[in-house]
């Protein structure tokens, strides 16, 4: 195994994690949403965290193994589990962050968001640094850029429809 988990590796992670996923949380901040800046870093940090204690418990098993053949039938590494468990949890969290009022529905881009945000903190704690660079990049431009390309279309639709119901 060529990966070592050191400080180096921890603080790479970590200061990737809260540069990329502290832009996501900005940009939910200055519009005022439920979930800002700390919300999102805290989320990604966790999650980062868990993603590197995960790698450390492979690493480990492996070396147990190769330092013990007898027990290579009883050592099960299963690296999914702890994955799971925080994109679950996180989902969770996201739930939270929905409001339903009457016919309306608020908070599913800042629920994404925190989702989002979990996963650009567990790929930058496996070490996956250009995977986590490009979903940063384009969870941005998705928040900014789509949002902005396709406002308009969409209000004159949803303008259009209710001129509609109101003829009928």
């Amino acid at each position: 195994m060529d990966k070592t988990i050191d400080i180096l590796y921890i603080l790479q992670s970590f200061g990737l994690t809260i540069f990329f996923v502290g832009m996501i949380g900005f940009e939910r901040q200055r519009k005022h949403k439920i979930a800002g800046m700390t919300t999102h870093v805290l989320v990604a940090l966790g999650a980062a965290a868990l993603a590197i204690v995960q790698e450390t418990m492979m690493i480990e098993a492996i070396e147990f193994v190769n330092a013990n053949p007898a027990f290579v039938g009883n050592i099960v590494i299963e690296r999914q589990r702890i994955l799971a468990a925080v994109i679950t949890g996180v989902g969770f969290l996201g739930t939270g962050a929905i409001l339903k009022t009457n016919s309306n529905v608020y908070g599913l881009t800042t629920a994404s968001t925190l989702w989002i945000s979990a996963i650009i903190g567990i790929v930058f704690g496996l070490g996956e640094i250009t995977l986590g660079i490009m979903v940063s990049i384009l969870a941005l431009l998705a928040l900014v850029v789509i949002k902005r390309v396709f406002a308009l279309p969409l209000a004159d639709y949803y303008k259009t429809e209710a001129e509609e119901d109101e003829n009928e």
